[in-house]
Protein backbone atom coordinates (compact mmCIF):
# COMPACT_ATOMS: atom_id res chain seq x y z
CA UNK A 1 0.00 0.00 0.00
CA UNK A 2 2.78 2.38 0.91
CA UNK A 3 4.54 1.46 -2.34
CA UNK A 4 1.39 2.28 -4.27
CA UNK A 5 1.20 5.72 -2.66
CA UNK A 6 4.86 6.36 -3.44
CA UNK A 7 4.33 5.45 -7.09
CA UNK A 8 1.36 7.75 -7.33
CA UNK A 9 3.35 10.58 -5.74
CA UNK A 10 6.22 10.05 -8.16
CA UNK A 11 3.76 10.12 -11.09
CA UNK A 12 2.19 13.36 -9.88
CA UNK A 13 5.62 14.88 -9.41
CA UNK A 14 6.58 13.79 -12.90
CA UNK A 15 3.44 15.40 -14.34
CA UNK A 16 4.18 18.66 -12.51
CA UNK A 17 7.76 18.66 -13.75
CA UNK A 18 6.53 17.94 -17.28
CA UNK A 19 4.02 20.77 -17.08
CA UNK A 20 6.69 23.16 -15.85
CA UNK A 21 9.09 22.05 -18.57
CA UNK A 22 6.90 22.14 -21.68
CA UNK A 23 5.64 25.45 -23.11
CA UNK A 24 3.69 25.90 -26.33
CA UNK A 25 3.47 29.49 -27.51
CA UNK A 26 0.47 30.28 -29.78
CA UNK A 27 0.85 32.14 -33.06
CA UNK A 28 1.21 35.96 -32.77
CA UNK A 29 2.13 35.76 -29.08
CA UNK A 30 5.38 36.07 -27.13
CA UNK A 31 6.35 34.78 -23.66
CA UNK A 32 8.97 36.48 -21.47
CA UNK A 33 11.06 33.92 -19.56
CA UNK A 34 12.82 34.72 -16.29
CA UNK A 35 15.40 32.45 -14.72
CA UNK A 36 15.65 32.91 -11.00
CA UNK A 37 13.95 36.29 -11.34
CA UNK A 38 16.14 37.56 -14.18
CA UNK A 39 15.19 37.97 -17.85
CA UNK A 40 16.50 35.08 -19.91
CA UNK A 41 14.79 34.99 -23.30
CA UNK A 42 11.67 35.72 -25.31
CA UNK A 43 9.77 32.71 -26.58
CA UNK A 44 8.07 33.08 -29.94
CA UNK A 45 5.34 30.87 -31.44
CA UNK A 46 6.13 27.14 -31.23
CA UNK A 47 7.21 24.37 -28.85
CA UNK A 48 9.73 25.14 -26.09
CA UNK A 49 11.34 23.29 -23.15
CA UNK A 50 12.14 25.10 -19.89
CA UNK A 51 14.10 24.21 -16.83
CA UNK A 52 11.55 23.24 -14.19
CA UNK A 53 11.37 25.31 -11.00
CA UNK A 54 14.11 27.60 -12.36
CA UNK A 55 12.56 29.13 -15.47
CA UNK A 56 9.12 30.71 -15.37
CA UNK A 57 6.87 32.64 -17.75
CA UNK A 58 6.87 36.14 -16.30
CA UNK A 59 4.86 37.98 -19.02
CA UNK A 60 2.67 37.08 -21.96
CA UNK A 61 2.12 39.53 -24.82
CA UNK A 62 -0.01 39.46 -27.92
CA UNK A 63 1.71 40.70 -31.06
CA UNK A 64 -1.56 41.51 -32.83
CA UNK A 65 -2.70 45.06 -33.40
CA UNK A 66 -4.87 46.13 -30.47
CA UNK A 67 -7.78 48.58 -30.48
CA UNK A 68 -7.82 50.47 -27.20
CA UNK A 69 -10.86 52.55 -26.33
CA UNK A 70 -10.00 56.05 -25.10
CA UNK A 71 -12.73 57.11 -22.64
CA UNK A 72 -14.62 60.41 -23.12
CA UNK A 73 -13.04 63.50 -21.60
CA UNK A 74 -13.81 67.21 -21.46
CA UNK A 75 -11.60 69.50 -23.54
CA UNK A 76 -11.56 73.31 -23.68
CA UNK A 77 -11.30 74.87 -27.13
CA UNK A 78 -9.45 78.07 -27.99
CA UNK A 79 -12.72 80.06 -27.74
CA UNK A 80 -13.39 78.62 -24.24
CA UNK A 81 -16.07 76.09 -25.22
CA UNK A 82 -16.19 72.76 -23.38
CA UNK A 83 -16.50 69.72 -25.64
CA UNK A 84 -16.54 66.06 -24.75
CA UNK A 85 -14.37 63.85 -26.96
CA UNK A 86 -13.44 60.19 -27.14
CA UNK A 87 -11.56 58.01 -29.57
CA UNK A 88 -9.91 54.71 -30.42
CA UNK A 89 -6.17 54.11 -30.26
CA UNK A 90 -4.58 51.36 -32.35
CA UNK A 91 -1.25 50.00 -31.13
CA UNK A 92 0.95 46.94 -31.48
CA UNK A 93 3.70 45.38 -29.35
CA UNK A 94 6.90 45.22 -31.42
CA UNK A 95 9.39 44.49 -28.61
CA UNK A 96 7.95 42.19 -25.91
CA UNK A 97 10.96 42.69 -23.60
CA UNK A 98 10.55 46.50 -23.55
CA UNK A 99 6.80 46.09 -23.13
CA UNK A 100 7.46 43.98 -20.07
CA UNK A 101 10.18 45.99 -18.38
CA UNK A 102 9.94 49.44 -19.97
CA UNK A 103 6.63 50.35 -18.31
CA UNK A 104 4.20 48.79 -15.88
CA UNK A 105 1.06 49.00 -18.12
CA UNK A 106 1.60 50.27 -21.65
CA UNK A 107 -2.13 50.25 -22.48
CA UNK A 108 -3.00 52.53 -19.56
CA UNK A 109 -0.03 54.79 -20.31
CA UNK A 110 -0.99 55.06 -23.99
CA UNK A 111 -4.56 56.01 -23.10
CA UNK A 112 -3.42 58.71 -20.68
CA UNK A 113 -0.95 60.13 -23.16
CA UNK A 114 -3.59 60.14 -25.93
CA UNK A 115 -6.00 62.06 -23.70
CA UNK A 116 -3.46 64.68 -22.68
CA UNK A 117 -2.34 65.16 -26.28
CA UNK A 118 -5.94 65.49 -27.43
CA UNK A 119 -6.62 68.17 -24.80
CA UNK A 120 -3.53 70.05 -25.93
CA UNK A 121 -4.52 69.91 -29.62
CA UNK A 122 -8.13 70.96 -28.95
CA UNK A 123 -6.91 73.89 -26.86
CA UNK A 124 -5.29 75.36 -29.99
CA UNK A 125 -8.45 75.09 -32.12
CA UNK A 126 -11.73 76.97 -32.18
CA UNK A 127 -14.97 75.03 -31.87
CA UNK A 128 -15.90 75.23 -35.54
CA UNK A 129 -12.49 73.97 -36.59
CA UNK A 130 -12.60 70.94 -34.28
CA UNK A 131 -15.16 69.36 -36.61
CA UNK A 132 -13.03 70.15 -39.65
CA UNK A 133 -9.63 69.18 -38.24
CA UNK A 134 -10.28 65.55 -37.29
CA UNK A 135 -7.41 64.34 -39.47
CA UNK A 136 -4.94 66.79 -37.98
CA UNK A 137 -6.07 65.81 -34.45
CA UNK A 138 -5.57 62.12 -35.25
CA UNK A 139 -2.11 62.74 -36.70
CA UNK A 140 -1.03 64.85 -33.70
CA UNK A 141 -2.14 62.17 -31.21
CA UNK A 142 -0.40 59.39 -33.16
CA UNK A 143 2.86 61.35 -33.38
CA UNK A 144 2.89 62.18 -29.67
CA UNK A 145 1.96 58.72 -28.37
CA UNK A 146 4.21 56.88 -30.85
CA UNK A 147 7.21 58.97 -29.88
CA UNK A 148 6.60 58.43 -26.15
CA UNK A 149 5.87 54.71 -26.51
CA UNK A 150 9.08 53.85 -28.32
CA UNK A 151 10.92 52.94 -25.05
CA UNK A 152 7.94 50.73 -24.16
CA UNK A 153 8.36 48.55 -27.26
CA UNK A 154 4.95 49.64 -28.56
CA UNK A 155 4.14 51.03 -32.02
CA UNK A 156 1.10 53.29 -32.35
CA UNK A 157 -0.38 52.80 -35.81
CA UNK A 158 -3.32 55.25 -35.81
CA UNK A 159 -5.86 57.13 -33.74
CA UNK A 160 -9.45 57.95 -34.63
CA UNK A 161 -11.71 60.54 -32.98
CA UNK A 162 -15.12 58.95 -32.46
CA UNK A 163 -17.37 61.66 -31.07
CA UNK A 164 -17.20 65.39 -30.48
CA UNK A 165 -20.04 66.50 -28.20
CA UNK A 166 -20.41 70.26 -27.55
CA UNK A 167 -22.79 71.56 -24.82
CA UNK A 168 -26.53 71.61 -25.53
CA UNK A 169 -26.62 75.39 -25.73
CA UNK A 170 -23.88 75.35 -28.36
CA UNK A 171 -25.72 72.57 -30.19
CA UNK A 172 -28.88 74.68 -30.32
CA UNK A 173 -26.94 77.70 -31.60
CA UNK A 174 -25.21 75.57 -34.23
CA UNK A 175 -28.52 74.08 -35.35
CA UNK A 176 -30.02 77.58 -35.68
CA UNK A 177 -26.98 78.67 -37.66
CA UNK A 178 -27.29 75.63 -39.90
CA UNK A 179 -31.00 76.27 -40.44
CA UNK A 180 -30.31 79.91 -41.29
CA UNK A 181 -27.57 78.83 -43.71
CA UNK A 182 -29.87 76.29 -45.35
CA UNK A 183 -32.66 78.89 -45.67
CA UNK A 184 -30.16 81.33 -47.15
CA UNK A 185 -29.00 78.73 -49.68
CA UNK A 186 -32.63 77.92 -50.49
CA UNK A 187 -33.47 81.59 -51.12
CA UNK A 188 -30.37 82.01 -53.26
CA UNK A 189 -31.24 78.89 -55.23
CA UNK A 190 -34.84 80.07 -55.66
CA UNK A 191 -33.75 83.53 -56.86
CA UNK A 192 -31.23 81.95 -59.23
CA UNK A 193 -34.00 79.73 -60.54
CA UNK A 194 -36.33 82.70 -61.10
CA UNK A 195 -33.52 84.61 -62.79
CA UNK A 196 -32.76 81.70 -65.07
CA UNK A 197 -36.45 81.23 -65.81
CA UNK A 198 -36.80 84.89 -66.84
CA UNK A 199 -33.70 84.62 -69.00
CA UNK A 200 -35.07 81.49 -70.61
CA UNK A 201 -38.47 83.10 -71.24
CA UNK A 202 -36.83 86.21 -72.72
CA UNK A 203 -34.63 84.05 -74.91
CA UNK A 204 -37.66 82.05 -75.97
CA UNK A 205 -39.59 85.22 -76.85
CA UNK A 206 -36.60 86.53 -78.81
CA UNK A 207 -36.25 83.31 -80.74
CA UNK A 208 -40.00 83.25 -81.36
CA UNK A 209 -39.94 86.81 -82.78
CA UNK A 210 -36.93 85.97 -84.92
CA UNK A 211 -38.59 82.83 -86.21
CA UNK A 212 -41.83 84.70 -86.85
CA UNK A 213 -40.03 87.49 -88.75
CA UNK A 214 -38.09 84.91 -90.72
CA UNK A 215 -41.34 83.18 -91.53
CA UNK A 216 -42.99 86.45 -92.60
CA UNK A 217 -39.95 87.29 -94.71
CA UNK A 218 -40.01 83.91 -96.37
CA UNK A 219 -43.76 84.25 -96.91
CA UNK A 220 -43.34 87.58 -98.66
CA UNK A 221 -40.49 86.22 -100.76
CA UNK A 222 -42.61 83.25 -101.75
CA UNK A 223 -45.60 85.51 -102.58
CA UNK A 224 -43.38 87.81 -104.67
CA UNK A 225 -41.88 84.87 -106.47
CA UNK A 226 -45.39 83.49 -107.02
CA UNK A 227 -46.63 86.78 -108.44
CA UNK A 228 -43.56 87.03 -110.66
CA UNK A 229 -44.13 83.52 -111.94
CA UNK A 230 -47.81 84.31 -112.44
CA UNK A 231 -47.06 87.49 -114.41
CA UNK A 232 -44.46 85.65 -116.45
CA UNK A 233 -46.86 82.85 -117.27
CA UNK A 234 -49.70 85.29 -118.13
CA UNK A 235 -47.35 87.28 -120.37
CA UNK A 236 -46.14 84.07 -122.00
CA UNK A 237 -49.70 82.87 -122.53
CA UNK A 238 -50.75 86.27 -123.89
CA UNK A 239 -47.79 86.33 -126.24
CA UNK A 240 -48.62 82.81 -127.42
CA UNK A 241 -52.27 83.82 -127.87
CA UNK A 242 -51.38 86.91 -129.86
CA UNK A 243 -48.95 84.89 -131.95
CA UNK A 244 -51.64 82.29 -132.63
CA UNK A 245 -54.12 85.00 -133.56
CA UNK A 246 -51.59 86.59 -135.92
CA UNK A 247 -50.93 83.25 -137.58
CA UNK A 248 -54.65 82.62 -137.92
CA UNK A 249 -55.22 86.06 -139.50
CA UNK A 250 -52.50 85.50 -142.05
CA UNK A 251 -54.01 82.25 -143.13
CA UNK A 252 -56.61 82.03 -145.96
CA UNK A 253 -59.98 83.41 -144.80
CA UNK A 254 -58.45 84.82 -141.63
CA UNK A 255 -59.20 88.44 -142.42
CA UNK A 256 -62.88 87.65 -143.25
CA UNK A 257 -63.17 85.91 -139.85
CA UNK A 258 -61.68 88.97 -138.13
CA UNK A 259 -64.18 91.27 -139.87
CA UNK A 260 -67.04 89.05 -138.81
CA UNK A 261 -65.80 88.91 -135.22
CA UNK A 262 -65.42 92.70 -135.02
CA UNK A 263 -68.92 93.20 -136.35
CA UNK A 264 -70.35 90.77 -133.79
CA UNK A 265 -68.57 92.46 -130.87
CA UNK A 266 -69.59 95.89 -132.13
CA UNK A 267 -73.23 94.94 -132.19
CA UNK A 268 -73.02 93.16 -128.83
CA UNK A 269 -71.38 96.09 -127.05
CA UNK A 270 -73.70 98.60 -128.65
CA UNK A 271 -76.65 96.54 -127.48
CA UNK A 272 -75.29 96.52 -123.91
CA UNK A 273 -74.85 100.29 -124.07
CA UNK A 274 -78.45 100.72 -125.12
CA UNK A 275 -79.76 98.50 -122.29
CA UNK A 276 -77.81 100.14 -119.45
CA UNK A 277 -78.13 103.90 -120.25
CA UNK A 278 -81.16 106.08 -120.78
CA UNK A 279 -79.16 108.68 -122.67
CA UNK A 280 -77.14 107.55 -125.67
CA UNK A 281 -74.88 109.25 -128.17
CA UNK A 282 -75.60 107.65 -131.50
CA UNK A 283 -73.06 108.00 -134.27
CA UNK A 284 -74.34 109.66 -137.40
CA UNK A 285 -73.31 106.65 -139.53
CA UNK A 286 -74.91 103.99 -137.36
CA UNK A 287 -76.10 102.08 -140.33
CA UNK A 288 -72.71 101.98 -141.98
CA UNK A 289 -71.36 98.98 -140.11
CA UNK A 290 -69.12 98.00 -143.01
CA UNK A 291 -67.13 101.22 -142.83
CA UNK A 292 -66.53 100.72 -139.09
CA UNK A 293 -65.42 97.15 -139.64
CA UNK A 294 -63.10 98.31 -142.40
CA UNK A 295 -61.57 100.88 -140.06
CA UNK A 296 -60.91 98.24 -137.34
CA UNK A 297 -59.49 95.87 -139.92
CA UNK A 298 -57.03 98.47 -141.14
CA UNK A 299 -55.84 99.01 -137.57
CA UNK A 300 -55.29 95.27 -137.14
CA UNK A 301 -53.30 95.08 -140.35
CA UNK A 302 -51.06 97.94 -139.28
CA UNK A 303 -50.51 96.26 -135.96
Amino acid sequence: MELYIVVIGIGVLFLIIFAKTIRIVPQKEAFIIERLGKYTETLEAGFHILMPFIDKVAYKHTLKEQAVDVPPQTCITKDNISVEMDGILYLQVVDPRKASYGIDDYRFASIQLAQTTMRSVIGRLELDRTFEERDSINIAVVDAVDKASDPWGVKVTRYEVKNIEPPHSIKDAMEKQMRAEREKRALIAESEGEKQAKINRAEGDRQELIARSEGEKQKRINEAEGRAVEIMRVATATAKGISSIAEAINQKGGMEAVNLRIAEQYLTEFGKLASTNNTMIIPNNLGDIASMVATATSVIKKT
